[in-house]
């Protein structure tokens, strides 16, 4: 029962405190990246089951369910708890379901290739939107603070959070469009595409883990700017880049 409550109490958090990993650009981003990498044969197959619609387009989706009850049962597979110094295997699993767990499930039911076409699309849509939130660093959160939500601070003197800083509002400040940083993020080499798409999940949440002391180094008064932002915004634009690769070699993997 303690365990429900808590649950229950860090949903209600999240979910009103709008923790949506990367904002609505910073998911298309991820979405525009991958169809760039996506074999001919993927995109034709993934054009059919999204009915027409663009990985950028229903990249928030599963953002946009946020105000729907009857997905209320979905709302904890945006995150994960992985203390310092522990492995995914050594945690305590959500009973509701996480991160890892739900793109691990998403992929294996995607590639049965056995869903009748709605709940294929909804899936495809969920995948596209959760390989985007393993790849922002409060989104594989330590268990203290809510995924940043709970640390407190000032961007540019305005109220705010660490999650929100990190979700939105650098890459708001940036006044791109999501096509602009998707240009802007996507220069890799075919090298890297290869290597990236190697990656198991495991790599992909120990990376975010890596971040995370770069993520709170924060300044003593807490009002965060163009320093934080200048040390950060590589970072922030690697993590995009890397997220819509890696999305792009599951999918060719399923549906190419």
């Amino acid at each position: 029962m303690t365990k429900k409550i808590i649950s229950f109490c860090l949903i209600f958090i999240l979910l009103n405190s709008q923790a949506w990993a990367w904002g609505k650009i910073g998911h298309r981003v991820v979405g525009e990246v991958a169809s760039f990498y996506l074999t001919k044969k993927a995109k034709k197959n993934i054009s059919k089951v999204l009915d027409c619609e663009s990985l950028a387009v229903v990249s928030n989706w599963m953002d946009d369910i946020k105000s729907d009850d009857a997905y209320d049962y979905a709302n904890s597979w945006h995150w994960v708890t992985i203390p310092d110094g522990m492995s995914y295997e050594e945690t305590e699993k959500n009973e509701d379901g996480d991160l890892i767990m739900t793109i691990n499930r998403l992929i294996k039911e995607l590639k049965a290739g056995n869903l009748d076409a709605n709940t294929e699309k909804q899936h495809l849509m969920m995948l596209v939107h959760l390989v985007g939130d393993i790849h922002q660093p409060l989104h594989v959160g330590t268990g203290e603070d809510i995924g940043g939500n709970a640390v407190k601070l000032k961007w540019f003197w305005q109220n705010s959070n660490l999650h929100r800083v990190w979700d939105s509002e650098m890459i708001d400040s940036k006044q791109y469009s999501y096509t602009e940083l998707a240009d802007a993020v996507n220069n890799t080499s075919k090298d890297e595409v290869k290597s990236l798409q190697s990656d198991t999940i495991d790599k992909w949440y120990k990376e975010a883990m890596a971040l995370r002391p770069q993520v709170y180094a924060l300044p003593d008064d807490m009002n965060l700017g163009y320093e934080y932002s200048y040390k950060n915004w590589d970072t922030v634009k690697s993590q995009l880049m890397k997220s819509g690769i890696r999305l792009a070699g599951i999918l060719n993997e399923i549906y190419g």
